[in-house]
């Protein structure tokens, strides 16, 4: 994304949700970071984790929350929060928003080489976590959990862009070529002024050009 203007374009990450958070229902704070319009939103991770690192975990078995919204099979449980999904993005799409969903497919050698690198590179220490290598072990389970969640939520107006990953300089490529795409379907423009105003700026041209005896001087 260094290519656009960081003046319109706002950032989010989402991390493990905060007390407030889980105080609200799981997209509450997804609601809270959309980005103004005329602004681009990038969030790195999302109310997607709320189907993925939650299905893998079984988190919401510990969720207080009335047991109508709980008491229930994984699937259905699940199958539930896709639809809220698929219904919040369509939401979204008719309130003038559009979403690109990237889904960054690492494999899991590559996986293993960047873990490797950021334990043996003094600089890149800082990205390490403990907690990656015992994610790691869980690695089917996500898998399943990864195709569960872009088969039920990929739709016409919110698709899911699954980009190969292994290969960062490639990955990059093939997600600035959709981040164009959606740009150029937006096709967004410079404000225009009303007819009356546009007629005026001659008549303010005539003055500007006609102005005579000023020294030069500054305006303080």
């Amino acid at each position: 994304m260094s290519g656009l203007n960081p003046q319109g374009v706002m950032d989010y990450s989402f991390k493990q949700p905060s007390q407030e958070e889980l105080a609200h229902d799981y997209l509450w704070r997804a609601v809270t970071h959309l980005p103004r319009r005329g602004y681009i939103g990038l969030f790195n991770r999302s109310y997607y984790e709320d189907v993925l690192v939650v299905r893998v975990h079984s988190l919401q078995q510990g969720y207080v929350m009335p047991k109508r919204t709980t008491d229930m099979g994984e699937d259905e449980f699940f199958d539930r929060r896709y639809r809220q999904i698929r219904d919040f993005e369509e939401y979204l799409w008719e309130n003038g928003y559009r979403l690109l969903k990237v889904f960054l497919n690492v494999g899991p050698d590559e996986q293993r080489k960047r873990l490797l690198e950021r334990i043996d590179d003094e600089s890149k220490n800082w990205k390490f976590s403990a907690s990656d290598i015992a994610e790691r072990q869980l690695w089917p389970k996500y898998m399943d959990a990864f195709e569960r969640c872009i088969d039920k939520t990929a739709t016409e107006h919110a698709p899911w862009y699954v980009i190969p990953a292994d290969q960062k300089w490639f990955a990059r490529w093939l997600v600035s070529e959709a981040v164009v795409k959606v740009l150029e379907d937006c096709d967004p423009c410079y404000p225009k002024l009303p007819a009356e105003q546009k007629a005026m700026l001659a008549e303010y041209r005539t003055k500007l050009t006609g102005e005579s005896g000023m020294d030069g001087r500054g305006v303080e």
